[in-house]
């Protein structure tokens, strides 16, 4: 995909329907540069921003699996978060997005959620979408094979083969090769650096959200936490505990009291209920 260089982007500045205003960009880590006359327009939220911050910040979000755009900046005399949610057509004006950009954007949106709440697999005997019910039970039973075959068919939901062994079980199948990728690497992943964050320079590069079990990287920028996109829960990156614990002893920008939590074991299972 094409882009465009953010110093290219710019407000026009007869544009009556932008609120532009005199103060730092809010989502820029760094003060600006002595002699910066580039515009700033405020967000629905309050807070400044320029084309090129906003355009950087939104496509982060994407990257982690993020459909929603929520505001970073912090609220004035506070480390509380602003959190306030911007639409697309907001983001997408004031971010000042390209074709090609918007293109990018609205694809990657559609897809992240349509799979938000995603729990579905083919059936590795007949390829039909088959949703698992009991998420600690490897062994599914697909209702068309069971008709076709006139015998319970079973398969694994890990392996995707024909099941083999004793059930119900949550860790593997009998078949050769069963394991748990996933699990794999959040074992054997490499250590990584949040440079924003004080005091992270050492922590697993990849995590299962605490919650449901996703997996996620963080993208090296911002604040230690991030929002699941599958639970839309917020955790701590690096002492795993939920945002809302994690702070009472913490902030968004120093390392946690606890430390950096060891690498993951085994992954949780979402009980959405």
């Amino acid at each position: 995909m094409s882009t465009q260089g953010q110093e290219e982007k710019r407000y026009d500045p007869s544009d009556t329907t932008l609120k532009f205003v005199n103060r730092p960009d809010d989502l820029d880590a760094f003060p600006p540069e002595e002699g910066d006359q580039r515009l700033r327009a405020e967000m629905s939220c309050g807070h400044a921003v320029t084309p090129e911050s906003l355009t950087a910040w939104c496509r982060s979000l994407l990257d982690q699996g993020q459909h929603t755009f929520k505001c970073p900046a912090l609220k004035k005399g506070t480390l509380q978060k602003c959190d306030k949610e911007w639409p697309y057509q907001e983001v997408r004006r004031l971010a000042v997005l390209t074709t090609e950009e918007m293109q990018y954007f609205e694809e990657k949106i559609a897809r992240l959620a349509a799979v938000k709440y995603c729990d579905f697999k083919n059936c590795p005997g007949c390829k039909t979408f088959v949703e698992r019910e009991d998420p600690t039970n490897l062994n599914v039973r697909c209702t068309v094979c069971t008709a076709d075959k006139k015998q319970v068919y079973h398969f694994c939901w890990q392996c995707l083969k024909e099941w083999k062994g004793a059930a119900p079980r949550s860790d593997r199948c009998d078949n050769d090769g069963c394991i748990n990728h996933d699990l794999e690497v959040l074992k054997t992943c490499s250590t990584t650096a949040l440079p924003q964050v004080q005091g992270v320079d050492a922590c697993p590069s990849i995590r299962a959200c605490p919650t449901c079990g996703q997996r996620l990287e963080h993208d090296k920028t911002g604040c230690k936490n991030l929002i699941c996109p599958r639970c839309l829960k917020e955790f701590c990156f690096v002492c795993l505990k939920l945002t809302p614990e994690c702070l009472k002893t913490s902030s968004y920008f120093i390392s946690c009291s606890d430390g950096v939590a060891p690498r993951q074991t085994s992954i949780p299972v979402w009980r959405r209920n």
